[in-house]
């Protein structure tokens, strides 16, 4: 999976970091992953002081089928993200299939402009 990946990454640098980003990160990242990993970035976290050229940003890793497993904050330098390319932005949940989402229905006999 990993030549795979090689030819569909995008160097960050001079790019803002946003929500739904996926990034693989290597040891051009930061010493830690010696093993490289991939994540979705939740967002960059701007209002912590760091060295030149590095940042915090906030993630879930992601599994080989791309789900997330763990969420993690990490110090990185941005030179060494990657962005892969052709990668999809999760969309939102479709209305009405998280109950949490779901609008009340009016009752019966009433207009939906009286429902509150």
């Amino acid at each position: 999976m990993t030549g795979r990946r090689r030819g569909r990454e995008a160097a960050v640098t001079g790019r803002s970091i946003a929500p739904g980003d996926v990034l693989r990160l290597t040891r051009a990242a930061s010493p830690q992953f010696v093993e490289p990993i991939t994540v979705r970035v939740i967002r960059e976290v701007p209002d912590r002081h760091t060295y030149h050229g590095w940042t915090w940003i906030e993630a879930y890793e992601l599994d080989a089928r791309g789900d997330a497993v763990a969420k993690r904050e990490l110090f990185v330098l941005r030179e060494g993200l990657h962005r892969l390319a052709g990668t999809p932005r999760q969309a939102p949940p479709a209305r009405g299939t998280n109950p949490a989402l779901r609008q009340a229905a009016p009752a019966r006999g009433t207009s939906p402009a009286r429902v509150r």
